[in-house]
């Protein structure tokens, strides 16, 4: 049986959660393997409403859950969702969840940092959540983090909290902050420490046996591809790789792990915070977009701009990530539009390219060239099956698979996860 990796294929936001949640009810084992609790899933189970941001969405469905090394955690975040959940009677405990003993922590210095950089008058705005993921990770890459693992060594967890405090002290003063002591880390921590460390385990051994065993493993992806700290819109990105390669440094599995790439694709664009966004649309057809397709943050609640589906970006996302097919959500938004463009190439200094440029002038600059297709007066809401939609959306559908090169193997047409319509099942491929 295949081991799936689902990614966003373009900035995030794509209905990963009602997806996610399709699959990982066929899953054995679902896996956090990047981010933080900055990127929201929603889901819908008999009419309730669960919101996770850090925590896989295997728990609610039981299965086991796995946040990865590769993840950032907020320890009293990590405490509250736990507790949120429990509190709508999903049944949590170290048989269910686990968390990497070497994933990285986030501490309330790291959310500090983070909200005076994104408050700063000076230097380049991100659009970040504010929830210190950025700064986690630079620690983590200057080698001086404090790792789960590190709460269960108390004797020695004050020296590296020092030894962390030499860095940010040093780089508060520069800022014109005041410094931190260390006890009060320290105590922070401690506040948490025994609500955590029954969840830690040697994720890489527990997935490991999984495998041999013969279980289905869902590698669940937060935020999209167009996000990537390499292959992204840099500089504003996410501090993390997001692409499909990174669900095997994350949990600690080899690339040999990996059989299936799904990549969630929104049947048009949309971005929050800052960065280049060639398709975007400030105008009554962004409007109308953002409306009918609520388009809120799940986790900040921020508007997100919205725009036509760009072709050009998903194929190259579909390379860097190595997606095999696609699931498409969100067309029934498009529902009643009587014409609907596709961004298939871009004109860069007078030249058509047909890619977007990494640096961050050319992606400023480049200016989109679309195709216009004929759009449609019935609805797709609620379709279960290709006769259930009209011939034009159906033709719109098979365009795009046309342009990005891999197929659609499965077309989302509500928020319910019976609006499901299953062309490939990932798990069989």
């Amino acid at each position: 049986m295949a081991n799936v990796v689902v990614v966003g294929s373009q900035w995030g936001d794509e209905g990963k959660g009602k997806i996610v949640d399709w699959l990982s009810d066929r899953a054995d084992v679902v896996v956090r393997f990047q981010g933080g609790h900055n990127a929201g899933h929603t889901l819908v189970i008999d009419g309730k409403v669960y919101k996770l941001s850090l925590l896989p969405s295997g728990l609610v469905r039981g299965k086991l859950s796995v946040i990865g090394n590769g993840v950032v955690v907020d320890p009293h975040h990590f405490v509250e969702e736990v507790a949120k959940l429990k509190g709508q009677g999903v049944n949590i405990t170290p048989d269910v969840l686990q968390i990497a003993e070497n994933a990285t922590l986030i501490l309330s210095l790291h959310k500090e940092l983070d909200a005076f950089r994104e408050g700063s008058n000076s230097g380049l705005l991100i659009g970040t959540t504010k929830r210190g993921i950025g700064p986690a990770y630079e620690d983590k890459v200057g080698r001086r983090a404090i790792r789960v693992m590190d709460l269960a060594q108390k004797d020695t967890l004050q020296p590296k909290i020092d030894r962390l405090l030499s860095h940010h002290n040093a780089l508060r003063r520069g800022l014109g902050l005041s410094e931190i002591d260390g006890k009060a880390i320290f105590d922070e921590l401690m506040q948490v420490a025994d609500d955590i460390l029954p969840y830690m385990g040697q994720v890489w051994r527990t997935l490991d046996e999984k495998r041999r065993k013969g279980q289905r493993i869902l590698f669940e992806g937060a935020q999209g591809v167009l996000l990537d700290n390499d292959h992204g819109t840099y500089p504003f990105v996410t501090s993390s790789n997001t692409v499909a390669g990174q669900a095997a440094t994350g949990s600690g599995m080899g690339p040999g792990a990996i059989d299936y790439v799904l990549g969630i694709t929104k049947a048009y664009t949309t971005r929050v915070g800052e960065g280049p966004f060639p398709t975007e649309q400030d105008n009554e057809i962004g409007q109308f977009l953002g409306e009918k397709g609520h388009e809120f943050g799940v986790v900040t609640g921020r508007k997100r701009r919205c725009g036509w589906f760009d072709a050009t970006l998903v194929r190259q996302m579909v390379v860097t990530s190595g997606i095999n097919g696609i699931a498409l959500t969100k067309l029934d938004v498009l529902d009643g539009m009587k014409e609907i463009k596709i961004g298939v190439g871009y004109e860069l200094d007078g030249k058509k390219i047909d890619y977007l440029p990494a640096s961050m002038g050319a992606q400023k600059r480049v200016k989109p060239i679309y195709e216009t297709l004929e759009g449609w007066s019935g609805t797709t809401a609620g379709a279960r099956s290709w006769a259930d939609l009209p011939a034009e959306a159906v033709k719109y559908v098979r365009h795009i698979e046309e342009l990005i090169g891999v197929p659609v193997a499965m077309l989302s047409t509500s928020p319910e996860r019976e609006d499901t319509i299953l062309v490939t099942d990932p798990f069989q491929d």
